[in-house]
């Protein structure tokens, strides 16, 4: 009984656990939607990532996960000398397939603004990164 407590406490402390971190080269790859339109940019190549997404009979938080298998992509991305990536379909069972892009020094560098301000003199906000 003491085993099975000590377990469930050790897998309820790992969910809150960030697994993966993010490579230096990657946090100038941009995340672009999935809807955007990338014609403008040569496409590189495809990357494929996977991370856990149950610990045993835990389920992790599928925004975390989600979280991680972007910053896998981002970290790939400069392998392929990409500075674009964007998600070709949603995440199953903890894996994502990625397309990665070069759209050059022009392209904006970095997280795309979450909401766009109304008019001038009104804040951007953007996510927030551990």
């Amino acid at each position: 009984m003491r085993q099975l407590l000590l377990c469930a406490v050790v897998v309820a402390s790992l969910g809150g656990c960030t697994f993966v971190k993010m490579a230096e080269g990657a946090k100038q790859v941009r995340v672009a939607a999935a809807t955007e339109a990338l014609t403008a940019c040569e496409k590189r190549g495809e990357v494929s990532v996977s991370v856990k997404d149950s610990l045993g009979p835990y389920e992790r938080n599928d925004l975390r996960v989600r979280d991680e298998l972007e910053t896998l992509a981002r970290n790939e991305a400069p392998s392929l000398q990409a500075d674009t990536v964007q998600p070709k379909g949603e995440p199953s069972d903890g894996e994502q397939r990625f397309l990665a892009y070069r759209c050059g020094a022009g392209a904006t560098v970095g997280r795309a603004p979450v909401a766009k301000p109304a008019d001038e003199g009104t804040a951007e906000t953007y996510p927030i990164e551990e």
